[in-house]
């Protein structure tokens, strides 16, 4: 099977603060890196969507972005959201959580991974290991309670967590065979159940739910860890994790957590993915105190790209999309390793432009170190 001569269309929403400088840098790279190894032609398809969007025109995510999104083979995404512009109810503008629900993205990726040149948050050597995923379920958990909120004679306040069987079931599944990927290339093949299974009857569900599926794959390992204990673990040793899987608000804390173990989000990737869709971006927001400086740091928006050609690449059977997402990888491991370029937040000087021109120039050197 071959794409040769197909064309993938890509959506584009650039979104707010550093997002819109990412972004392009983002598209340059992806650019130079398809056509190093002859990969299929990438159309990207721009569109407007976010806070500053919102504050312009009222709408922060028109219905023609979502029809875009909804017909594009995958959605590159930087990042939304601005302090000071929020809805009449107070509560902020994050059409980023929208399109989970629209789409069905209900596995939301986060790969950990350190990168010789960074600096080594954790004095203990064992830090250059980290290697791991955590898998949050996007679509229920407590995020559910998004807009369904009850506060009663200003006294009370409820949110009301959702966990389902098939949601639950499709993410501890989708974490078994990333797993499954994982060994393949010579990880332990181990996936954790991270939970509160000792204290509330949803999370005891959840573990259930995971067991059952965990019986199915009996080639792999499998692991259970209270939240609390697993964030300790995190900061104590966090190289000897492998896939982690949790609900939607322990996820999304955890995540954080974990960036910072490998320096912060300016190195963090992420995914959004479903049945039918997959949306990449970099775990970091809009950063209102640098946007518009250019010092923005470009690595977390590569590194997404590099997710989405991998995606791509098992989506249609075509193993030079995978060879760019390795390209781009290694490119930017080559950047900083070498300390070609060191970014800003990691007490360098290159700004975005100069750490662009680094990956990209970095692209022929790593390949010919392949080769």
């Amino acid at each position: 099977m071959t794409m040769k001569n197909q064309t993938l269309t890509i959506a584009v929403l650039p979104g707010d603060g550093i997002g819109r400088e990412v972004m392009p840098a983002c598209l340059e790279l992806v650019e130079a890196a398809v056509a190093i190894v002859g990969a299929p032609a990438l159309a990207f398809e721009t569109h407007a969507a976010g806070a500053q969007y919102y504050a312009e025109s009222g709408d922060a995510l028109p219905r023609s972005a979502l029809a875009a999104c909804r017909a594009a083979d995958a959605i590159l995404f930087g990042a939304m959201g601005w302090p000071d512009i929020r809805y009449p109810d107070g509560t902020e503008i994050i059409p980023q959580l929208d399109l989970r629900m629209e789409l069905g993205l209900f596995a939301g990726v986060r790969p950990i991974r350190w990168f010789a040149g960074l600096p080594r948050v954790l004095t203990d050597p064992r830090a250059e290991n980290i290697d791991f995923v955590l898998i949050r379920e996007q679509t229920e958990g407590l995020f559910y309670a998004r807009g369904r909120g009850e506060i009663r004679n200003d006294e009370e306040a409820y949110d009301t967590m959702q966990i389902t069987r098939s949601g639950t079931e499709r993410v501890v599944e989708f974490a078994f065979q990333l797993a499954a990927q994982r060994k393949r290339r010579g990880r332990p093949g181990n996936v954790t159940c991270v939970d509160k299974a000792n204290v509330f009857q949803s999370m005891a569900f959840f573990r259930k739910v995971f067991d059952e599926v965990a019986a199915r794959h009996a080639e792999m390992t499998k692991g259970h860890a209270y939240v609390d204990a697993l964030a300790l673990n995190m900061v104590k040793k966090p190289w000897v994790f492998d896939v982690l899987v949790t609900e939607n608000m322990f996820g999304d804390i955890l995540s954080d957590l974990a960036a910072g173990l490998i320096g912060g989000m300016g190195m963090a990737p992420s995914a959004d993915i479903g049945e039918k869709h997959g949306l990449f971006q970099p775990a970091h927001g809009t950063a209102p105190d640098i946007a518009g400086k250019g010092f923005a740091n470009p690595s977390a928006m590569f590194l997404s790209a590099a997710m989405m050609l991998d995606w791509l690449a098992v989506r249609h059977g075509e193993q030079t999309l995978n060879d760019a997402a390795r390209l781009i990888e290694q490119a930017v491991e080559h950047t900083l390793s070498t300390k070609l370029a060191v970014p800003m937040e990691y007490g360098g000087s290159a700004n975005c432009a100069e750490m662009t021109r680094s990956v990209i120039g970095s692209l022929e050197a790593v390949r010919r170190e392949v080769a």
